[in-house]
């Protein structure tokens, strides 16, 4: 019973963390500009993601913009693109795949030991996956702060983190931990995933010829 809820846990997180991988790889606050010195301009922010940037200005509706070209991004924003469209995709079928594993899920051709090995696969594939959004949004992050502690980096080219950053790395930590609960929950009880029958062994002597030990006293009752 304990095991699961564990696992509706696990599940409950997973999901959490495939609407938090969705919503990063689509929100543009992935990079904010920075108000530094003379660049204090407060009725205007602007906003760098993955597909798009965009400027909101005050008592005007936000504007924004697709891309232009793949190429003219930054490296890192290039290769966040595809780190976080495969992570979405993964953990879409990572969901589908656990919620197939577990207990409370009825299922007429899975037995009690294959569901342990597809919970174990989604686990696997749930921490995969975490380490796939963890990536993007660490390596945006980390060139984020080393550019604006940059001096050579003029003002008006630095940014500060996004919120997209920070609900990126709350997502990688729903993942992994729904990664782990997976991983433990699939693993055997007290030994229930061997089967071992004690009285197996004592019917196999049972009916195991016995050999007769011929007695001295046996020639002697004759006499």
């Amino acid at each position: 019973m304990k095991s699961s809820a564990l696992q509706i846990v696990g599940l409950v997180l997973g999901v959490i963390g495939l609407v938090g991988t969705c919503a990063v790889t689509g929100l543009p606050q992935w990079r904010v500009t920075a108000f530094i010195g003379d660049n204090l301009v407060v009725f205007e922010n602007r906003w760098e993601g993955l597909w798009m940037n965009c400027v909101r200005q005050a008592n005007i509706r936000m504007q924004c913009k697709i891309y232009d070209s793949l190429l003219a991004l930054p490296p890192e924003l290039q290769a966040s693109r595809a780190l976080m469209c495969t992570a979405v995709a993964l953990q879409f079928l990572t969901v589908l795949l656990t919620a197939m594993g577990m207990k409370c899920t009825r299922s007429t051709f899975a037995s009690g030991r294959l569901k342990s090995r597809i919970l174990i696969t989604g686990g696997v594939m749930f921490l995969i996956t975490g380490i796939l959004v963890l990536i993007p949004v660490s390596w945006v992050g980390n060139s984020i702060i080393r550019n604006f502690y940059d001096p050579l980096v003029p003002n008006a080219q630095k940014h500060e983190i996004g919120e997209a950053i920070f609900i990126g790395w709350a997502t990688a930590g729903f993942i992994i931990a729904a990664g782990a609960i997976f991983c433990c929950s699939g693993l055997p009880e007290d030994g229930k995933g061997y089967s071992y029958a004690p009285g197996h062994y004592g019917k196999y002597n049972q009916h195991r010829p016995t050999r007769k030990v011929p007695s001295m006293y046996s020639k002697s009752e004759f006499v």
